[in-house]
């Protein structure tokens, strides 16, 4: 009697490394991580694989792209564990996480927008009028510059602060996104973005970019819940089955 082809199919780990790109050894080591369910042996010791483990493997593939590895392979885990719960909530902080990165953005965009051009003042800045323009302590300014996010020179002479006009850009930056609620962490790589770019205005392609990767990733979950669900689905048809035997 032939096996039926869904679901008393057997795989070699040959087969679901070239149906998916990978090395046999990557198949192995996805199932000494949890990724895959543990595969039967043969009375010589070789793996044998089962429809079930290939829908895994897709699920696993579909997840990282919009999850990461490590994520993803925490949920396959927890749901190879019997605990889909754990794998659930993986998912929805997942999401959490997104939505932040999508509020972050839009933060950056409104700072960017009311901070308009930095006009070209003659001369240099010193903390205190600088502080004033800001509404803010000197000390302030001194903890921003610790963090990295403003770097003044020294005058040679008297040891002071001084800031140039792409300082003012900066504190004026900061000052916004820290109305915002943003960590100093947080606007840090920011800053640098800015100094990279050199000034405001190319940052433009550099938002448009952060937009496609966002909804890059909001597609990939999206993707990735398909196929795992999927998964879900086989795991149980292939415990009724058992129940049924």
């Amino acid at each position: 009697m032939r096996q039926n082809p869904q679901y008393g199919a057997r795989l070699r780990p040959v087969d679901l490394a070239r149906a998916h790109g990978l090395s046999t050894q990557a198949v192995r080591n996805y199932e000494a991580a949890g990724i895959l369910p543990g595969a039967e042996r043969t009375p010589h010791g070789y793996r044998t694989y089962t429809p079930l483990h290939a829908q895994a493997l897709r699920a696993f593939l579909a997840l990282v792209p919009g999850h990461g590895h490590q994520t993803a392979t925490s949920i396959m885990q927890s749901i190879n564990r019997g605990t889909t719960q754990d794998a659930l909530r993986l998912i929805d902080e997942s999401h959490a996480q997104l939505l932040e990165d999508r509020r972050t953005l839009q933060a950056v965009e409104g700072a960017l927008r009311d901070l308009g051009p930095v006009p070209q003042e003659r001369g240099d800045t010193f903390v205190g009028p600088l502080a004033s323009r800001l509404g803010i302590r000197p000390a302030t300014l001194r903890t921003w510059e610790r963090a990295g996010l403003v770097h003044p020179r020294r005058d040679p002479q008297t040891g002071y602060r001084v800031y140039s006009a792409a300082d003012v850009r900066d504190a004026l930056l900061v000052r916004q996104l820290r109305r915002g609620g943003y960590l100093l962490e947080q606007i840090a790589p920011l800053i640098v973005q800015v100094r990279s770019a050199g000034g405001v205005a190319p940052l433009e392609s550099m938002l448009r970019d952060w937009h496609a990767r966002l909804s890059a990733r909001g597609r990939a979950m999206l993707t990735g819940a398909a196929a795992l669900d999927a998964y879900l689905g086989c795991r149980r048809d292939d415990a009724d089955r058992g129940r049924a035997e």
